[in-house]
């Protein structure tokens, strides 16, 4: 898959607490909790303060961030007071409102191979890098759990080595290219070191790339070795993760429910929060995957838990269908989007059940800058301002499309299809 230059498909800063970005709703205003974690009265009080100074919609994000929707200039005020209150507003100033993504599993994942949260709690007091580092840029830590980072599109991935070690990995034609290995204990430096001298990169013009993760191999192998990164071998991706389900931990068993497109009532929110306090531990954990993870549950009340859940719309089943579809909350939520993608979406979904139910993923964006799922998909949509959609095969909203297509000619291209392989041949474009 070819990417597209940078400028071409360049996307923009990063909404916060402190800086809301408006939208077709109102002002978009974006928590970053560390490592999606909120206890149950924090998660009540955010979900209390959407109703009242937002108009009640909230969206989990493809960080495991949380978006409040809909707030006024006159009622904003209020809501930053509050959030500060809570310590969820980020810091002053420019670059990354937070730079490491994790597993909602971290630190319970009985599979992890090194602590992901020891690690990630280091890398987030490495302090300023200097100038220049833009404000999308992210790490994500996976300590080999049950729950692969691989698919975010993080600048750096930092993953468990064979030999008990940290590798360094970043996406590259649609796989993660090794940079070296570091010890868990130098491995922190070794990331400020990367994140550093991409800044001073940026900032002396020796690149005009805006992500890491678009530098050329001997610009990245250079950062590596500046680092003091150890060779290492090959990083391979490690597959999808689990979207919905129950799953291990090291305190029992989690269970990880699924919110349609990421799009979150605040009556569900407070009721996961109950949740959390009757069956858990009194803890909710955004997911990347833009679901909430319940964990420290017991056998004996998962499928209480699981029952009052599918009754409050959340997807508790990890084969249903909707899960292989993702979507931007696209126009007229967004002032940016030129396409309803979420309704797209569904009707899509109409088209080729058969497709989803068999794990195929479909990603509609209805722009290009992709925010609801940065890395890739089997099909990926990206709106246009004429309402057709861009196309691309086993790519992302970044890479080059492959024809522009309306929704009724995707759909009519769509319906014959059922497994990979047919998904392949509805656009025989491909080969050519």
């Amino acid at each position: 898959m070819n990417a597209l230059p940078v400028d071409t498909r360049r996307r923009g800063w990063c909404p916060g607490v402190r800086r809301p970005m408006a939208t077709g709703d109102g002002l978009l205003v974006r928590l970053h909790p560390f490592a999606g974690g909120l206890t149950a009265a924090g998660a009540r009080l955010v979900a209390e303060a959407a109703r009242a100074h937002g108009n009640g919609h909230l969206d989990i994000t493809a960080r495991g961030n949380l978006q409040i929707r809909g707030v006024s200039d006159e009622t904003y005020p209020g809501l930053l007071a509050l959030l500060d209150r809570l310590g969820l507003a980020e810091p002053e100033g420019d670059g990354p409102h937070r730079l490491t993504v994790l597993s909602p599993l971290a630190g319970l994942d009985p599979l992890d191979r090194f602590d992901p949260m020891a690690l990630a709690r280091a890398v987030e007091s490495l302090g300023a890098v200097g100038d220049g580092l833009p404000a999308k840029v992210f790490v994500a830590v996976d300590g080999g759990g049950a729950m692969p980072l691989d698919g975010l599109g993080a600048d750096l991935h930092l993953t468990a080595a064979g030999t008990g070690g940290v590798a360094f990995g970043v996406p590259s034609a649609g796989d993660l290219r090794g940079i070296g290995t570091a010890s868990p204990a130098d491995a922190p430096d070794a990331v400020r070191a990367i994140l550093a001298g991409f800044a001073a990169l940026r900032r002396t013009g020796g690149t005009e790339a805006r992500r890491l993760r678009d530098l050329g191999p001997d610009l990245l192998d250079g950062l590596a070795a500046s680092a003091g990164l150890a060779p290492g071998p090959a990083t391979l991706r490690r597959g999808a993760p689990p979207r919905a389900g129950i799953l291990s931990a090291a305190d029992g068993r989690a269970v990880l429910l699924a919110l349609p497109f990421g799009r979150c009532r605040t009556g569900q929110l407070i009721q996961a929060a109950g949740w959390s306090e009757r069956f858990g531990t009194g803890e909710i954990r955004l997911s990347f995957t833009r679901g909430i993870l319940l964990p420290g549950l017991s056998d004996r009340d998962v499928p209480a838990l699981l029952d009052e859940a599918r009754q409050a719309g959340f997807v508790t089943d990890p084969g249903d269908p909707r899960l292989s579809l993702i979507a931007c909350p696209g126009r007229p939520d967004c002032a940016g989007a030129a396409t309803p993608a979420p309704a797209d979406a569904l009707r899509l979904a109409a088209a080729c059940p058969d497709l989803l139910a068999r794990g195929v993923t479909v990603h509609v964006s209805g722009c290009p800058k992709g925010c609801a799922h940065p890395g890739s998909a089997d099909l990926t949509l990206a709106g246009r301002p004429d309402g057709r959609y861009d196309v691309v095969l086993q790519g992302a909203t970044r890479d080059a499309p492959l024809l522009h297509l309306s929704l009724d000619e995707l759909m009519i291209r769509l319906m014959p299809a059922k497994t990979s392989h047919d998904l392949g041949a509805a656009f025989p474009e491909r080969s050519r």
